[in-house]
């Protein structure tokens, strides 16, 4: 090869490689440019559905009824949130939703696609690309740094991490750790931790993000930025979301929040145009108030 061709194909490697990386962060600034009343105005299709959701724990002797019956749906935009007493079934409810379990009858459609009719190598995949998970516990790899920790899902679907390399730097900046990107979770507090665990949520721009109890190892003040930060996501990235939780304060920060109790869907609420969260709080408060009776 003559140095001109050696030239031009060096040339033309670059030329892909930066193409690649615009034309990545350019989807995902399009995304973020996207106001959430835009969103909201138009009528939303269903990103997540389930339909007569039933779950039986078989134990020996025993059978639990996990869930009895569930009829639930998520439109894009939606900030959803689960709550419920401990063994009402909304982790349970969470976890069929997400795809990491299988209910005992019913089925659940994410993003267009039933999840029953997939094989397990097929739901796998549409769970890797249209769901975002995040933990109460992080689950972040203790030898990574944050920045590997948030590649993970690229590198198990097999991206070329050169043309996601300016994403993952967005994700990072918008949970504020572009300081803090070379640094392994032990290097990190709990705050911080889960900001990790969210920018590898949405780095793959799924199609929801499924949250169980994201605040639940956290104080209450930085429980509160947590959640500013899934509200965040859900106003600048038109982010749908659900998020499992048994705080008030964590569920006031959604626009509908569904009670459960004993398996069942017991009570559904929307905050239609309450912009106050002291109202907001205090409507869950009064809601599992009235349920407990």
């Amino acid at each position: 090869m003559s140095s001109k061709m050696a030239i031009d194909s060096s040339h033309a490697e670059t030329l892909e490689k930066t193409s690649g990386e615009q034309q990545v962060q350019l989807d995902f600034q399009l995304k973020r440019d996207i106001p959430l009343g835009q969103v909201k105005e138009q009528e939303s299709p269903g990103i997540l559905k389930a339909n007569s959701l039933k779950k039986k724990y078989d134990l020996g002797e025993h059978v639990v009824n996990a869930l009895m019956g569930i009829d639930f749906e998520v439109k894009e935009g939606d900030f959803v949130a689960l709550m419920g007493p401990s063994g009402s079934g909304k982790s349970t409810l969470l976890h069929l939703l997400g795809g990491l379990d299988k209910p005992s009858e019913g089925d659940v459609t994410l993003a267009g696609q039933p999840l029953a009719a997939l094989s397990d190598k097929q739901a796998t995949l549409a769970r890797r690309h249209n769901v975002g998970f995040i933990f109460q516990f992080f689950n972040l790899l203790p030898t990574l740094t944050a920045k590997e920790n948030v590649s993970l899902p690229l590198i198990i679907d097999g991206k070329n991490l050169r043309k996601y390399n300016q994403k993952i730097d967005a994700v990072l900046e918008l949970v504020g750790l572009s300081d803090r990107a070379d640094h392994k979770p032990d290097q990190l507090s709990g705050g911080e931790q889960q900001r990790v665990a969210i920018a590898r949520a949405l780095v793959t721009d799924p199609a929801i993000v499924l949250a169980d109890e994201p605040t639940g190892n956290l104080d209450s003040k930085t429980g509160k930025a947590i959640m500013d930060l899934l509200r965040r996501s859900c106003d600048e990235l038109g982010q749908t979301i659900v998020v499992v939780t048994h705080d008030a304060r964590a569920a006031a920060y959604a626009d509908r929040v569904v009670f459960l109790s004993d398996g069942n869907i017991v009570h559904d609420i929307s905050y239609d145009g309450v912009e106050d969260m002291s109202q907001r709080v205090r409507t869950v408060i009064e809601t599992m108030e009235v349920l407990d009776t």
